[in-house]
């Protein structure tokens, strides 16, 4: 990764200015470091400048005098650390556009959860195919921004294939009251943000038909085999799942309402049709688009995913919530250890 500097702050630009990325960009801030925020609605982004504040996403929360605003990505690209922290929907292109001006030791970060939708790629993917080897990582783990913004105690990892740039970007963030760990599984860490969010929209949907904590904690519990079986089939690690990137941010992201996605669950087993609830919500929720994706890469795979099966029934087939926990319900008793039946282990 080459040498980094002796001075312990840093500039680093953090595109995307949403609840996750401003929480983030306040974070590095707060920690001494030269921030440079970046969203694409310009005239947005002057208004956070002006207030010195996200009040639509973090009232409250002002800005350390270290975060400005940048509203042109050509600036931003010279900055030797950048953290991208836009839906998966616009990562793609985000990345293309700063990629020109990466050097070699530019460390490139992102927080960005999913899987690009019509192609299935992650994250790290995408990266790998716009800068071949150029050193990345990903932000992951249970962590709702208004929380992380607030200063309330938080656990993260960080993860890369170099341990180096691993632990660079978690000096970034490391406080009192926000824990960074580092790990390497970083196909493992990106499938667990992806299908989490999916398995969340089934939880929602269970508490929206009102069925009660029992149904939640066996969704959550039977999600979490689902888990195990998708990200051990395509090459990840079972510690991975069993840890903050996994079982922590399912946990979170299925019992809090600050979840998006689970949300989007609770309105659709209350009636609601899914085009309505996101046009209300008005922010990106990656469970709906990874569902379409995860449900193919499980077929590809042979793996049996039954609640993300029923999740895309639900937003893409027509069925209605109540049936698809019947279909769920019905299923043939199996083994519960989630790497039972075949030799391929892919089966519940």
């Amino acid at each position: 990764m080459g040498s980094r500097p002796t001075d312990p702050r840093r500039d680093i630009a953090v595109l995307g200015a949403g609840a996750w990325g401003t929480t983030l960009a306040i974070v590095l801030a707060r920690q001494g470091h030269r921030v440079r925020l970046w969203g694409a609605d310009e005239a947005r982004l002057a208004r956070l400048a002006h207030e010195r504040c996200n009040a639509a996403y973090l009232p409250g929360v002002a800005f350390p005098d270290s975060l400005t605003t940048e509203p042109g990505l050509a600036a931003l690209s010279g900055c030797q650390n950048i953290l991208v922290a836009v839906p998966s929907g616009g990562f793609r292109a985000v990345v293309r556009a700063v990629a020109p001006a990466l050097r070699p030791d530019t460390v490139l970060a992102w927080a960005t959860k999913g899987l690009e939708t019509g192609t299935g790629r992650r994250m790290s993917e995408i990266v790998e195919e716009i800068r071949p080897g150029h050193p990345g990582a990903l932000i992951t783990g249970p962590s709702f921004a208004r929380e992380v913004a607030a200063g309330l105690p938080t656990a993260l990892t960080v993860v890369s294939t170099q341990t180096a740039v691993a632990d660079e970007v978690a000096q970034w963030l490391r406080h009192a009251r926000l824990r960074v760990y580092t790990g390497r599984d970083m196909l493992g860490a990106e499938l667990c943000g992806a299908i989490k969010n999916v398995l969340a929209i089934a939880v929602g949907i269970s508490d929206g038909l009102g069925f009660g904590a029992n149904a939640r904690a066996a969704l959550i519990t039977r999600g979490l085999a689902e888990l195990i079986r998708f990200t051990s089939a395509l090459g990840g690690q079972r510690e991975t799942v069993m840890g903050l990137a996994g079982i922590g941010d399912l946990v979170l992201t299925c019992t809090d309402d600050l979840s998006r996605n689970r949300r989007v669950g609770l309105a659709l087993g209350r009636g609601r049709q899914l085009g309505d609830i996101v046009g209300e919500l008005g922010q990106a929720v990656e469970g709906v688009a990874s569902a379409r994706e995860v449900c193919l890469l499980a077929q590809a795979q042979g793996v049996e995913m039954p609640i993300v099966e029923q999740v895309h029934a639900v937003l893409f087939e027509g069925q209605t919530p109540a049936k698809a926990v019947d279909a769920l319900l019905n299923r043939q008793p199996r083994p519960e250890d989630p790497l039972a039946g075949d030799p391929g282990n892919k089966r519940l």
